[in-house]
């Protein structure tokens, strides 16, 4: 197992060197001068030509890259010049905050769509499976960023049932110790209760946005893998031989029906890491999304590059680990396949 884990890391490496030499040129034609915007709008030419030989931006586009390169490989992903802290520092610090959201919100997206789509599958064209299919297209039909105004107006404005979307946690409250960088997890090891619930109260509106927009790709392919394992000639032979409606579900339908699930569970969770950035913007998340967004604003390359390039890495890891999942959701299923 560790042999084949290796060799999918060696086969990415292609994959993570397309993606830093894309990264550099892409931020290089961002339209903007850095220097112009570090120096200052009212910097005379030679300010700026300053700023620029101190930044390195003077010296041909070749050597830039090759210094960039060795900069990674001692992994120092540069300084931001917005804030003027390590990027990998601030990426570090950042991303248990996008994870927080991401995670959580695929939780609730499967606790709900896998049963939704199961239910569908198992009462094709009645009012349930109708129902479920209304549900599917208003999630995919509405922009999150419209969903998360829409309950920040409703549960915070209106209501006032929601505390104020404006980050992880209330003012009121002081964060939790670090230990895993995911303050639920973080405030539930100190043992405070109320401090946990207040955690969790900040993470209920953006958690439930990205949710109802991921929820819909997993309840349609979870409806249709389901149908296509039910019409199956084991699932007969298997009522057939007396077993119990739920064993035939769960047992042997639902198990054989969860690979293609497990495949639109890695694209979901993948395009909920890409799309965070507009639910951090629209609760004030201080998350990697956020940061990159403010990065990319003020034409500052490190932390742009940083970010897309943690994305690869996760990206990566999030295919191994759905590789993984196969085999153990079907052991008939060979990883080196």
């Amino acid at each position: 197992m560790i042999h084949v884990v290796l060799k999918r890391l060696l086969a990415a490496l292609p994959n993570l060197i397309g993606v830093v030499i894309i990264t550099f040129l892409l931020t290089r034609a961002i339209p903007g001068d850095p220097a112009a915007y570090f120096a200052g709008g009212s910097a005379t030419q030679e300010a700026v030509d300053q700023v620029r030989a101190q930044l390195g931006l003077d010296k041909p586009l070749i050597e830039q890259f090759f210094t960039y390169v060795g900069n990674l490989l001692r992994g120092d992903l540069g300084l931001s010049l917005t804030t003027g802290q390590p990027v990998l520092q601030e990426l570090l610090q950042r991303l248990p905050a996008s994870l927080e959201v991401v995670l959580m919100a695929l939780a609730l997206a499967c606790a709900v769509a896998l049963p939704m789509g199961v239910m569908a599958a198992t009462r094709p064209g009645s009012w349930f499976d109708q129902l479920s299919r209304v549900l599917i297209t208003a999630g995919v039909s509405l922009p999150t960023f419209f969903t998360g105004l829409l309950l920040a107006y409703v549960f915070y404005f209106l209501l006032g049932w929601a505390p104020s979307p404006l980050g992880r946690l209330d003012p009121i409250w002081s964060p939790p110790p670090t230990v895993t960088g995911l303050y639920v997890i973080d405030a539930a090891l100190t043992g405070d209760g109320a401090l946990w619930w207040a955690c969790v109260k900040q993470l209920i509106l953006p958690v439930v946005t990205m949710a109802l927009f991921v929820l819909a790709p997993i309840a349609r392919m979870t409806r249709a893998s389901m149908i296509a394992v039910l019409s199956s000639d084991f699932i007969r032979t298997a009522r057939a031989s007396g077993l119990s409606d739920t064993t035939v579900l769960v047992r042997y339908a639902l198990r054989n029906a969860l690979l293609p699930v497990i495949t639109t569970l890695g694209m979901v969770f993948g395009f909920m890491i890409g799309s965070s950035v507009i639910i951090e913007k629209v609760f004030g998340w201080p998350g990697v999304g956020s940061y990159a967004i403010d990065a990319l604003t003020a034409s500052d390359y490190a932390p742009v590059q940083g970010f897309v390039l943690t994305m690869g890495l996760l990206f990566v890891a999030l295919n191994l680990l759905v590789d993984l999942l196969y085999v153990l959701v079907d052991p008939r299923v060979t990883i080196e396949s």
